[in-house]
């Protein structure tokens, strides 16, 4: 199931001429064996970026900017703070298909969690972001990690989302590494 080619995922691609002058290390895989549409799903990556895991770390923990960049946010707000864990509204999706719900977002010394129960649309929905060391002895890169788990409470929006998961997850995950270059500039080069 992992790297499933999608027309539309390589046209945007070609269209936005790339993230960096060497393609960043990308390895999709659904982690959940469970045909789409039957109960949780989910999907996994990890990318070499030629950003330091500092400057994705300030980036994802960022939740009040995401409307300014990521697919589909129309809403982003921090509601609450207490130490190292926030409380964040997200509006996601497109009209007539909104969905608001409240996130715990769990800000660790090299990872971020965001957790949401609460949701019309969703029985729940778990993103984890980690941030490792990117080549060695290399700063200005990271290795990322991203995950997302989730299960509708509607077996057609399970069904639906089973089609695009891969490709929507792909595209968030390069929303976040172009609002990297806006912020930091261009990926240093990634590869050895």
């Amino acid at each position: 199931m992992a790297g499933r080619g999608r027309t539309l995922l390589g046209a945007l691609r070609a269209a936005a001429g790339g993230l960096s002058a060497s393609p960043p290390s990308v390895q999709p895989a659904r982690p959940f064996l469970i045909p789409a549409g039957t109960g949780p799903s989910g999907h996994r990556e990890r990318r070499v970026l030629g950003y330091s895991a500092e400057q994705m770390y300030e980036l994802v923990a960022n939740v009040g900017e995401y409307r300014l960049f990521v697919p589909w946010c129309s809403r982003s707000a921090v509601l609450s703070r207490r130490g190292r864990v926030l409380r964040a509204e997200l509006e996601v999706g497109f009209p007539p298909l909104l969905e608001r719900y409240v996130s715990e977002v769990f800000l660790g010394s090299r990872r971020i969690r965001a957790v949401s129960r609460d949701c019309r649309l969703f029985r729940h929905l778990e993103t984890l972001w980690r941030f490792g060391p990117g080549l060695p002895g290399r700063t200005d890169t990271c290795v990322l990690d991203f995950s997302v788990s989730f299960e509708f409470r509607s077996p057609l929006h399970s069904r639906l989302a089973g089609l695009f998961l891969d490709e929507v997850a792909e595209q968030t995950v390069s929303a976040f590494t172009g609002r990297a270059r806006a912020l930091f500039g261009p990926q240093a080069a990634v590869r050895d």
